[in-house]
Order: C-alpha cells, then sequence, then structure tokens
C-alpha cells in the first residue's frame, strides 16, 4: 500500500535522480547512494519502486521506498526513498541482460527529469547509466544520454564535458564510429564547441573572464605540417585563429600525447578533444569513480556517471556507488541554492565546470 502523502519540507527544489537500466547496476548504485550518509543534497529518483525495492535487497541498504505521484509529494525522510514511478516493469524482468523493456524505460525516466527540469521543479538532473543497445532494440534513435536530453530540452548548442578534480574535457565528436566522427569534423563546429567550453568556464567563475583551453590535435605530432594529415592545418587550426580573433584565450592544436598531461599539470583550464575515446580515456585513466559526465549547453544542470551499466556486475550488490554519489555533489554544487534552471538558450546554468571543486577525499 503507498504510506500517506506527505508534503515536502525542503527550502529549496531537490535533484533528481534517474536510476538508469533496469537491468544493469543503475538501480543498485542508485539505493547506495541515496542512503549514504554522505549525500549531502535532497533528491527524489525517477524509476520503478519494485526495481528499487529489489536493489535494496541485494545490496543490503536499508530504505523505504517510496512511491510518489509528484515532487510536492516527496517527504525526504530519513531511511525513506522518494519515488517518481514513472511506469511499470514486469517482476521477472533480467538482471545483466539486454532488454528492450529495460532500454524503453530507461528513456522515459529521461524524458520526466527533463520534463521537471524544464519546469523548476527540480534544480538539476543527475542520471545513472543507460545502455545504447537496449534503446536501440526499443526503437528509439538515441546514441546517448547527452542526445536524449538535447532533443527533449531543444537544445542544439550542446557537448559533452567529461571531468575530475584533475582534468575537464570538451568533445567535439561523441559517440559515433571513428571513421564518421572523422567526417563530421568542420571548421564551424570546433568554433563552436570551443566558444561553449569559454562561456562554460566563465560561467563557472573560477577560472577567470579568459580561461585557457587547449585544442588537441587530430593526427600524431599534429600532423607534421601535413605530413600526417592534413585535417589539423585545415580544419582545426582555422578555427582555433577564430577564437582567438574573438578574444578567446584558445591554443593549438596541440599534439594529443602531451596535452592532457600539460593541462593536469595546470597550463590548461580545459582540453578540446576530437572524438570519444581521445579525450575519455585520459579522464577515466585517473579514476571511473572520481569521473563526472556534464552536459555543458543545457538550460538546466545535469551531470551523471563516468561508467556504463556493467550487466556483468548486476544482481551481485557490489557496484560501487562513488561516481553517482560524486556527480550529485557536483550537480548540488552546479545548481546553487536556487532554481538550477537557466534561461533559455543560456549555458551558465548548466556545468558550471570551472566550478568543479576536487571530488571529497572519502568519497
Amino acid at each position: 500500500m503507498k504510506p500517506p502523502i506527505t508534503t515536502s519540507s525542503a527550502a529549496t527544489p531537490p535533484i533528481a535522480v534517474t536510476m538508469g537500466d533496469p537491468s544493469g547496476i543503475g538501480p543498485e548504485i542508485t539505493v547506495k547512494a541515496y542512503a549514504d550518509p554522505r549525500r549531502r543534497p535532497p533528491i527524489v529518483v525517477i524509476g520503478d519502486p519494485d526495481v528499487l525495492a529489489r536493489a535494496c535487497r541485494i545490496t543490503g541498504t536499508e530504505l523505504t521506498v517510496r512511491p510518489v505521484d509528484s515532487v510536492a509529494e516527496a517527504a525526504h525522510s530519513a531511511g525513506v526513498m522518494d519515488v517518481l514511478t514513472e511506469g511499470t516493469l514486469p517482476e521477472d524482468l533480467p538482471l545483466g541482460v539486454v532488454d528492450a523493456r529495460a532500454g524503453a524505460a530507461s528513456f522515459h525516466y529521461v524524458r520526466r527529469g527533463v520534463e521537471l527540469a524544464l519546469s523548476g521543479e527540480i534544480r538539476a538532473l543527475t542520471t545513472a547509466p543507460i545502455n545504447k543497445e537496449a534503446l536501440r532494440l526499443a526503437g528509439l534513435p538515441y546514441p546517448g544520454h547527452t542526445e536524449i536530453l538535447a532533443e527533449l530540452s531543444g537544445t542544439s548548442d550542446y557537448a559533452m564535458m567529461m571531468a575530475n578534480d584533475e582534468l575537464r574535457i570538451v568533445l567535439v565528436t561523441v559517440h559515433q564510429s571513428l571513421r564518421t566522427a572523422l567526417d563530421a569534423l568542420t571548421t564551424t563546429r570546433e568554433l563552436e564547441i570551443i566558444r561553449l567550453t569559454h562561456r562554460t568556464l566563465r560561467a563557472g567563475g573560477r577560472t577567470g573572464l579568459r580561461p585557457r583551453i587547449a585544442v588537441a590535435a587530430l593526427n600524431p605530432h599534429a600532423g607534421e605540417n601535413g605530413l600526417f594529415g592534413r585535417e589539423d592545418l585545415d580544419i582545426i587550426e582555422p578555427a582555433v585563429r577564430a577564437a582567438q580573433r574573438e578574444g578567446i584565450d584558445a591554443s593549438g592544436p596541440w599534439p594529443a600525447d602531451t596535452v592532457f598531461m600539460r593541462a593536469r599539470a595546470g597550463e590548461f583550464d580545459a582540453v578540446v578533444a576530437q572524438y570519444h575515446d581521445q579525450g575519455l580515456i585520459p579522464v577515466k585513466y585517473l579514476g571511473l569513480e572520481h569521473g563526472v559526465n556534464i552536459t555543458i549547453g543545457l538550460p538546466f544542470v545535469r551531470t551523471s556517471v563516468d561508467h556504463g551499466t556493467a550487466f556483468d556486475l548486476a544482481g551481485q550488490g557490489t557496484a560501487d556507488h562513488t561516481s553517482l554519489l560524486t556527480a550529485l555533489h557536483q550537480a548540488d554544487d552546479l545548481a546553487g541554492d536556487g532554481s538550477g534552471a537557466a534561461p533559455a538558450g543560456s549555458p551558465a546554468g548548466t556545468a558550471v565546470a570551472a566550478g568543479l571543486r576536487p571530488a571529497p577525499t572519502d568519497v
């Protein structure tokens, strides 16, 4: 039976957490993060109460799962997880298996989260991992969270930033094959990403008015003046020069085998990387548990974990929830004490990524 409704007494809107693909580790890390005494912000979960109750049993997490119909009904009581129910799943939904039903459900959780963020009912959105193959099986033509969030919020100028306390990496191309990513590189797109990175870092207030942005080269040794390909000369360098003429402190293209090390040492505030693995390997090498995925350019704050659905761990109760906890804390910091939404079309309320602080040492 559904518990009595209690109106939330939270002074500010909560952060919403989507539980991710129900067949993966998302529900397990969600309940662990919710129950963790180090969690700071009040949150509501968007997902399936029965799946989350199962996750509590699997992980040994002592929580009462309480379905609610709206954010206003969330009580934020100790030991009670307020869950916005979005659809129902069969009791026999398997764990650790790609399933179209799970893919569809994970999309609905994100859609509900976007609606709540745009209406101002929540001040930020934090997402547990979804599975791209499950989305495809459900007939949903999205390669990942970033594209879903952009379409549902009507955002055209956006990018993925992966960050920890040592690196901030913004990607020019994201979830596509390497061959098509190369074809997608244009001077116009490069310049758009440099501009967006500049605006986002400035909004954070910790890098000053002229954040230092390094642009990674595509080819080895930045192409060696065309000996190893002309993309760096013909596509990337013109974008960097155009950004400089606009007063942006951009430089490059720098050889990718050293630019991330230089940024980690403090020479740059962020690095623009050309494709997915070029930018994400350095961040993930430093530790998945402290990496945060931030979508910059959205009209609301959105953070996410720096890992996937880990079907091989689903159902074991051993999945580490540290990345989700870190993402929650980053969302809390970025959203501030008011509404997390920025004016439509403004990147200022999104990842104030320049304000990223080191993850707590005990997280």
